[in-house]
């Protein structure tokens, strides 16, 4: 998308953000759920296909202009991303990356217009930061695969037409015998939990997911090849990463707007806050640290777009990014004093949402570890 369109868009976003979904993050909040006209409106304005390609309805953006979209985005509480979050992310770009093309022509449509959402299940019981352990299994049988097992913690799982689900079709060990298959949630079979009840991020739903003999057709099999399984779903985390930190970014600048708005109107002993020097420290730190999350980021977008680096890049901006906006909005806590504590008071709810960053999609310590496999690397090839 060229520039001048991507910027109407970006306007019209962060106007929609700020006029109409902040002004109703407390009821998201008290009721669980973003309410339908924001749905809708949402669908409206292309959000639920972004990232989807051009030919295939979405708007095709590039990483760069994701993470400019996600900065305002972030804005606002995060289940508001989280409703075509997954299409976009982590579910849709598995066959945008890897599907087959009649695959991608039969479904990446209905993902680009939010008639489909579709969600990535992953994530099991016993696996969760290794994927490579999971137990689901597909069994070919005749003219059909046979998938048995469960999922956890899948997002937006609760209304999704299509699941996007890796399991074990093979017996190699670890992450080779992976594939992923198209499981429609109306398939006999298939049972979707109540969605879970959280810390925070209310209106974003998770659930579990239990598959008993479900039958799909062989061509369900994304990309037709069972090997892609495992490679796929670490190339969408990877691109996933780095619009969660540009999410932590928006969130950031969020709180630091919340922190400093109170320092100036609170007034203690006859002075605004915001003229106590130790309460401008936290504002400063918090404001030097939402700065470098946002330089982090765009540079790794740019990193993205030109193929420079797609995978030390995105554990390092996810990594800081998730760990920056905890202290971000525990600092806003602490400025907005008991008021901080009390329930209906932004930075309390955000310091609740904002605990999930350091831990979906990679935990902090993965991201250690990603960061130190890929940065001594080529000193052990030296040695």
């Amino acid at each position: 998308m060229d520039d001048k369109d991507f910027d109407e868009i970006l306007g019209a976003v962060r106007t929609f953000v700020r006029e109409v979904v902040v002004p109703a993050e407390d009821e998201i909040e008290a009721k669980d759920e973003v309410p339908m006209t924001i749905r809708q409106q949402a669908k409206d304005m292309g959000l639920w296909g972004f990232a989807i390609p051009e030919e295939y309805g979405g708007l095709g953006l590039s990483m760069t202009q994701e993470v400019r979209l996600y900065l305002e985005l972030g804005w606002t509480t995060p289940s508001f991303r989280s409703m075509f979050g997954t299409n976009n992310g982590i579910a849709g770009q598995v066959l945008v990356k890897a599907g087959t093309e009649e695959q991608k022509k039969s479904w990446l449509p209905r993902l680009a217009s939010g008639e489909v959402t579709a969600s990535f299940a992953l994530t099991e019981p016993e696996a969760g930061s290794d994927p490579s352990t999971l137990r689901t299994t597909a069994k070919r049988e005749g003219d059909e695969w046979v998938i048995n097992g469960g999922k956890t913690f899948i997002t937006n799982a609760a209304y999704s037409q299509v699941l996007m689900v890796f399991a074990r079709s093979n017996d190699q060990a670890g992450s080779r015998g992976i594939a992923v298959f198209l499981v429609p949630t109306d398939t006999p079979g298939v049972t979707v939990a109540p969605h879970d009840l959280k810390m925070g991020q209310m209106g974003s739903w998770t659930s579990d997911i239990n598959f008993d003999d479900v039958r799909i057709p062989l061509e369900n099999l994304i990309g037709g090849d069972e090997a892609i399984g495992f490679p796929t779903a670490m190339k969408s985390l990877q691109q996933g990463r780095v619009t969660i930190a540009a999410l932590c970014a928006g969130l950031s600048a969020r709180l630091v707007h919340e922190s400093a708005k109170y320092a100036a109107e609170r007034h203690q002993s006859g002075h605004a806050i915001a003229e106590f020097q130790l309460i401008q420290g936290l504002i400063a730190d918090s404001e030097t640290e939402a700065y470098a999350t946002k330089a982090m980021v765009l540079q790794a977008a740019k990193d993205w777009d030109e193929d420079v680096d797609r995978r030390k890049a995105p554990s390092i901006v996810k990594y800081f990014a998730s760990e920056a906006v905890n202290r971000i909005a525990d600092r806003a806590v602490q400025i907005h004093g008991g008021s901080g504590y009390m329930r209906g008071v932004a930075v309390e709810r955000f310091y609740r949402d904002v605990r999930l960053f350091r831990i979906y999609e990679g935990t902090s310590q993965i991201q250690q570890v990603v960061i130190a496999k890929n940065t001594l690397r080529p000193y052990r090839e030296a040695n």
